[in-house]
């Protein structure tokens, strides 16, 4: 018997939250488990079985279903079925319950089934909150308390993180007053050894200048030294309050491709922070490889730097970054690598006939790539182009996208690229193309719609996406026909739970027995964002910042919104710490993660957020 016990032992203590009890507990609690077996198709619980208890599968498979009888969840060995721990009164946490009401329980195979009273759980939790916690709190719960302590991790692994800028930047930042001369400015630079000035108005920074403005903006242009300084400056200038955190400070040069950054306190100047400060503290990241970028002269320099990313990737893995500091990263570094190449593309054939603008679509737009990801792209071209111009733009795509794969980026499989006629267009053409989409919803609208309403400038004239995306916020915030078709189409796209044991699992090919977590987890969150977004006219990209800002309108509450956070954030992660594993053995990265990979807690934090994403396409679905 005592062997018995001690297999038992085994096997509870693998499974939370009772992994975390000591072993004399742990010992009490196999002593009070009774041992049941059910045949396929019996009922459950077993009959005899009266009072409130915790059951857990040790063979068999049961599944768990509503009051309607949709499949709620399917349990498999080691699994809890927790529904008939509640009566009146939850025997864990006093609170009302009525989950024993919407819950029916189908043995689908003959089951073998520890059991043990609600009361004992009671007991135990009451002296080890983390039981009583685990069995109160629902999968939203949960999750939410997992992301704290991941978040917090992630905090103290990362300085840049956990650092305001406040303890980077140089004060006080060296000005000038923006009625001085070109030339006063570059005898300042010289006499004090630096390469920028604030250019100042009434105390107020109203602009910034470079060594490389002196030299571009006068010297190459014939302009005369004795004019003011505000004629060469850069007005629209980037700013970081002095609150902010340093890898902020790191992600906004990067994106602006700035190297100094003006630091204010409540909209006062108060210093200045460079890319050099930063750079001494982290080392090898984001920032550094974008000046790396920046100076490469030949696709063959590029195409070695981009052998960089995959290892840029595993840093941050290894640091605990949030998968949402490691899209911006990867993202700030795609964009520099698209810069680069559209530079060098108008050294080789010229400046541009009219003004552009190139896009990028997907996951690159909404700052959440990861490395060596595919290129979604596309160009706005000014109305005034000429029919012959477009010779110059099919350059200028060719040579970009066929720079962009060489670097690792593969071409798009649906021929989503600036190198497709019909995606290099005058800007009047893309308000038709939006315009169509959002009257006449045909699949191959919502296809597009999926891909081009999440777009970014990289580079160029900003306005000419900024027009077409305002006007079509206007149209899709008042055509709830469009949006339903859109949610619709959304939902085919469902969380992987409750058919195999707890996961649908590809049945076959090179990706048996894994979760595909890009297709089935994170796209179904980023389809939710979009729609959010889409029906109340926010104009963000990012699939976090466009949840957060539709928080408490009639698309979301708040309290939902935190909790798709919570399950997109776990899944992120559960991402790139794949990937990072995968990149670390030399091999591709990819989306498919096999739940044997994980731990049996993360299995069930995963479960709790395909039920929260689930939840949630459920509330949608019902409002269309």
């Amino acid at each position: 018997m005592d062997t018995e016990l001690s297999e038992i032992s085994t096997f509870i203590h693998n499974i939370p939250p009772f992994d975390s009890l000591p072993k004399q507990v742990l010992a009490h609690l196999v002593r009070e488990l009774s041992i049941n077996y059910v045949r396929k198709g019996d009922d459950f619980p077993p009959k005899g079985i009266n009072e409130p208890r915790l059951y857990i599968l040790r063979k068999g498979a049961i599944s768990c279903l509503s009051a309607d009888g949709e499949l709620v969840s399917r349990l498999g060995e080691g699994d809890l079925c927790d529904a008939f721990i509640h009566s009146d009164t939850n025997a864990l946490s006093d609170k009302q319950s009525t989950i024993s009401n919407q819950l029916k329980v189908h043995t689908d195979e003959d089951c073998l089934i520890y059991s043990v009273e609600a009361t004992v759980l009671h007991d135990i939790g009451a002296r080890f909150p983390s039981i009583s916690d685990y069995f109160s709190q629902n999968s939203a719960q949960r999750l939410k308390t997992k992301m704290s302590q991941v978040n917090e991790e992630a905090i103290l692994s990362s300085t840049l993180m956990n650092t305001e800028v406040s303890n980077f930047y140089q004060s006080p930042a060296a000005s000038i007053n923006a009625k001085q001369t070109i030339q006063q400015a570059a005898m300042q630079m010289n006499d004090e050894g630096y390469s920028c000035l604030v250019v100042v108005d009434n105390d107020n920074p109203v602009g910034i200048v470079t060594d490389k403005d002196i030299r571009r903006r006068c010297v190459a242009t014939g302009l005369a030294t004795s004019e003011a300084i505000s004629e060469i400056m850069t007005s629209d200038m980037c700013t970081i309050d002095v609150k902010s955190n340093a890898y902020d400070a790191l992600m906004m040069m990067t994106a602006k491709h700035v190297h100094h950054l003006p630091v204010t306190k409540q909209g006062n100047l108060v210093g200045m922070v460079t890319v050099t400060d930063l750079i001494n503290n982290e080392g090898h990241n984001a920032i550094n490889l974008s000046g790396i970028i920046h100076k490469a002269n030949t696709l063959t320099e590029l195409k070695e730097i981009s052998h960089l990313l995959p290892k840029l990737q595993i840093r941050l893995a290894k640091l605990g970054s949030s998968a949402d500091h490691v899209g911006k990263s990867i993202s700030a570094i795609t964009m520099a690598f698209t810069k680069r190449l559209i530079e060098m593309a108008e050294y080789k054939y010229g400046q541009a006939p009219v003004p552009y603008a190139w896009l990028a679509a997907g996951s690159q737009a909404r700052q959440e790539q990861l490395a060596h990801s595919d290129q979604d792209n596309a160009i706005i071209i000014c109305d005034s182009m000429k029919p012959y111009d477009d010779a110059w733009f099919e350059s200028l795509a060719t040579f970009v996208c066929d720079g962009l794969a060489e670097c690792g980026f593969i071409y798009c499989p649906g021929d989503i690229m600036a190198t497709n006629p019909k995606w290099r267009q005058p800007q009047k053409m893309w308000h038709n193309y939006f315009n169509a989409w959002v009257e006449t919803p045909s699949p191959k609208a919502l296809l597009n719609s999926c891909v081009f309403f999440d777009l970014e400038t990289i580079y160029g004239d900003v306005s000419l996406l900024n027009k077409v995306r305002k006007n079509l916020l206007i149209k899709t915030k008042n055509s709830t026909l469009f949006i339903a078709h859109l949610s619709k189409n959304a939902l085919n796209l469902r969380p992987p739970l409750g058919f195999f044991r707890d996961f649908v699992l590809k049945q076959s090919g090179k990706h048996r027995a894994t979760l595909d977590l890009k297709h089935n987890g994170i796209a179904p969150v980023v389809d939710l964002a979009r729609i959010y977004a889409l029906s109340e006219g926010i104009s963000a990209v990012n699939t976090i910042e466009r949840i957060q800002q539709a928080a408490g309108t009639p698309s979301i509450t708040k309290e939902s919104a935190e909790n798709l956070i919570d399950a997109y954030e776990f899944l992120g992660m559960l991402r790139v710490e794949h990937q990072a594993k995968k990149l670390m053995r030399g091999e591709s990265a990819d989306n498919y993660l096999s739940p044997k990979e994980i731990s049996k807690l993360e299995r069930e934090h995963l479960k709790d957020a395909f039920k929260v994403i689930k939840g949630l396409q459920d509330a949608r679905q019902s409002s269309y």
